[in-house]
């Protein structure tokens, strides 16, 4: 996503056409002839797509309207996205980092290929491929589930020192599924990053997984973190009526009986 900036002259309007005191932001032809789809910075459009087995994980600060609301929000909205992005990237980082030599790092998996900022959100993207199949995809959803704890547990306590009233969770949503390059790779769509999307504020819930390509009944028998989670039918607004989706459970035991109504047991 790219920023426009284009150079304008003020010209007086034509007085027998528009009256007297008008006049009009002038471009020159050649930048006005710039604002066409390469301003997008995603190249040739029109390029045949290459295609990846993804998993979406879509991040969002809940309450961060408000929050950017606040009285001189200047001052303390750069400061705060500061310190959040380099605090995420970092705890991400070195959650997937094995160990280390002289000369490189070892990584559990994969760090993701793709992030997009979108003001208050963050979508990341992981080509499964790395992932040495389904427990390398699972390990990815447990350290973004660790990551949305440490925020609450650490990073806010932290925050609170700096900043008046910061988001107070930090909320999650993850798919798997087919998505297709956009021009050079520069962008990415596909049905797995619009339902990640859709999960990360599904109702007054903070963490969901899309069901879809992710089975966790072996991993509960194992791994006691998988037993925090329970299955739903849940309607996602332009994807589906009954999706099957895992929730918290302890999140989910706090919502009001008319709100448990939306969710259905499988």
């Amino acid at each position: 996503m790219s920023r426009i900036d284009l150079k304008y002259t003020s010209v007086p309007a034509d007085e027998k056409k528009y009256g007297k005191g008008y006049s009009f932001n002038s471009l020159s032809k050649k930048d006005f002839s710039t604002f066409n789809p390469l301003t997008l910075g995603i190249g040739d459009i029109s390029a045949e797509g290459t295609y990846v087995q993804a998993l979406a994980a879509f991040f969002d600060l809940e309450g961060f309207t408000s929050f950017g609301n606040q009285i001189d929000p200047h001052l303390v909205v750069p400061e705060f996205l500061n310190r959040y992005l380099n605090w995420l990237f970092e705890t991400l980082s070195h959650s997937f980092r094995e160990s280390e030599t002289p000369e490189n790092v070892l990584i559990w998996g994969s760090l993701p290929f793709y992030a997009k900022f979108l003001g208050d959100g963050i979508l990341f993207l992981w080509d499964t491929k790395y992932s040495k199949g389904f427990s390398g995809i699972a390990n990815i959803v447990a350290k973004l589930y660790v990551t949305t704890k440490v925020y609450q547990e650490s990073f806010l306590p932290e925050i609170s020192k700096h900043v008046t009233k910061p988001p107070q969770r930090l909320r999650c949503g993850i798919a798997r599924g087919q998505i297709i390059a956009l021009g050079n790779g520069s962008d990415y769509v596909g049905s797995c990053i619009n339902i990640a999307s859709r999960l990360q504020k599904l109702n007054k819930l903070s963490f969901a997984i899309s069901r879809r390509g992710f089975d966790i009944t072996e991993l509960q028998k194992e791994v006691e973190l998988w037993n925090d989670f329970v299955l739903k039918k849940v309607a996602i607004r332009g994807i589906g009526e009954k999706e099957l989706v895992f929730v918290l459970k302890s999140e989910f035991d706090k919502l009001s009986p008319s709100e448990k109504l939306f969710f259905l047991d499988p």
